[in-house]
């Protein structure tokens, strides 16, 4: 089952959320890179963080939440431990996305915006990976695929599954 947002923000997590809203509470446009650099620190946007923010901004939660939910990018829950991207912009559109989208939801068994039962993946669309030329496209993680089909995909999905059980093998032979 995947993870989901504690409901109290542990010490540090509170103590480092605090010292990024510190930071840069006095910059103009301050919401965004304060939300951006919560992401990439705790991989999502933690509910606790909300008021921390607005008080800082003088915004109301309301409006910080606007914003949360406003922008695919952002997490509200804790992501899986893989990300996959499927592009959603025009030219991957015209070259079978749509489908390659639709597999996708199947084959993992979850919609965009939700991570995998087992915790593996959260799959999620993404506007435009700069691969025009290559679609449909994909990013695991940080890796690009080009190209990508239903069993190509598969492949991808199949080669993540393999390395976990792979290095739940090891640990626990350690």
């Amino acid at each position: 089952m995947p993870e989901t947002a504690p409901t109290a923000l542990a010490s540090a997590d509170a103590t480092r959320i605090a010292a990024i809203v510190a930071a840069r509470q006095d910059m103009p446009g301050a919401l965004l890179p304060i939300l951006h650099e919560i992401q990439d620190t705790q991989g999502y946007i933690p509910d606790d963080a909300v008021p921390v923010i607005a008080r800082a901004l003088n915004l109301s939660r309301a409006e910080v939440h606007g914003v949360i939910t406003f922008y695919h990018h952002f997490r509200q829950q804790p992501a899986g431990r893989h990300v996959v991207q499927v592009c959603r912009a025009e030219a991957c559109q015209a070259v079978g996305a749509e489908a390659l989208a639709e597999h996708a939801k199947r084959a993992l068994g979850c919609g965009f915006h939700e991570t995998t039962a087992d915790g593996l993946v959260t799959l999620e669309p993404v506007y435009c990976l700069g691969q025009c030329a290559c679609g449909p496209a994909v990013m695991v993680g940080e890796q690009l695929h080009g190209y990508v089909d239903a069993k190509r995909f598969d492949t991808l999905i199949r080669s993540l599954r393999e390395a976990r059980a792979s290095n739940e093998t090891t640990e626990a032979q350690a």
